[in-house]
């Protein structure tokens, strides 16, 4: 075998042991910015539920169904909360930034749980997207919120 070859073999094997490495922060890990909480603000004169408590009934659920659910309830409470900014641009990237930190919630869940390679490399590139994203809005937020 030349050495070519055997530096390509290398190379796809680092590649993937490395997409089958643990990513380094979590949903639960990253912090929804402070300024797209609203402070003071008494949600339930909205008739919106803070909460993120989702009525699933008596449905049975899995682990994963478990752990999806609860990354939703949290996406939700933050949701609520940065859409209820006064500024519309401010509202919108809050919410973005709550719904990308849902979407890695759901992604960690199904390279926890799951086990088809195609859905599992599609969470991973959901996962480095959306981080990428939440760094570019949290310093947007931060810059432009007052």
């Amino acid at each position: 075998m030349n050495v070519f070859a055997r530096t390509s073999l290398a190379a796809v094997g680092a590649t993937a042991l490395l997409s089958l490495a643990p990513v380094t922060a979590s949903a639960q890990e990253m912090t929804y910015p402070e300024k797209c909480k609203t402070a003071g603000m008494d949600m339930s004169k909205t008739g919106m539920s803070m909460d993120g408590d989702m009525k699933m009934g008596d449905m049975p659920m899995g682990d994963y169904q478990k752990a999806s659910m609860e990354g939703m309830k949290s996406m939700h409470s933050n949701m609520m909360q940065g859409m209820m900014q006064k500024d519309a641009d401010v509202a919108f990237v809050c919410g973005m930034i709550a719904h990308h930190m849902g979407a890695i919630s759901m992604s960690e869940a199904e390279l926890k749980y799951g086990d088809n390679k195609e859905a599992m490399a599609m969470a991973r590139k959901v996962i480095d997207a959306q981080k990428k994203e939440i760094v570019q809005m949290t310093k947007w937020v931060n810059k432009e919120a007052k």
